[in-house]
């Protein structure tokens, strides 16, 4: 068993179930390819899901309202704009294709490596070489993130934070 996976197995059994966001949160983690929140609204209810279906990573799931959201709790976004494609109703286009709208940091408190254990668990998976460390230890998010969210289910201490905008 490598490093990475006996990290990843220990975390899960932290995590236990995710659900879907809770109705009193401010909003859901979209996918990448919208720039018309209401259009979730309005048009979702009369897909099938197929943007869900589609997604390689399957992180996209569907909430109690019909509307597709983000789960990084398993994988992250490779922006292969699969689900704009399979979009029939102009919610996800190609067009409005962004960066997700979050940011993703690193709690220094949770994290083991900013308290002096060396683990590389975020920045293995990530795509856009977009964490730095500082002397082996000290890990930080820089400019190159993409919000793409692979780092977040690798962390054996949940200590990536993500906001969404």
């Amino acid at each position: 068993m490598e490093r990475r996976e006996l990290f990843s197995s220990l975390a899960s059994s932290l995590k236990g179930a995710v659900s879907a966001p809770q109705e009193t949160q401010e909003r859901f983690l979209r996918p990448p390819y919208n720039n018309d929140e209401s259009l979730f609204h309005n048009e979702c209810s009369k897909c099938e899901a197929k943007c869900a279906a589609v997604c390689e990573e399957e992180i996209i799931k569907i909430a109690s309202d019909s509307t597709p959201y983000l789960d990084f709790s398993r994988s992250g976004c490779t922006y292969c704009d699969d689900c704009a494609r399979a979009c029939e109703y102009g919610v996800l286009i190609l067009e409005a294709k962004k960066f997700i709208d979050a940011t993703i940091s690193i709690n220094k408190s949770s994290c083991v490596s900013w308290n002096a254990t060396m683990c590389f668990s975020c920045k293995d998976p990530c795509l856009d070489n977009a964490i730095d460390f500082q002397a082996m230890f000290m890990p930080e998010i820089n400019a190159k993130c993409t919000s793409c969210g692979f780092c977040i289910s690798r962390c054996p201490t949940l200590a990536i934070d993500l906001k969404v905008l």
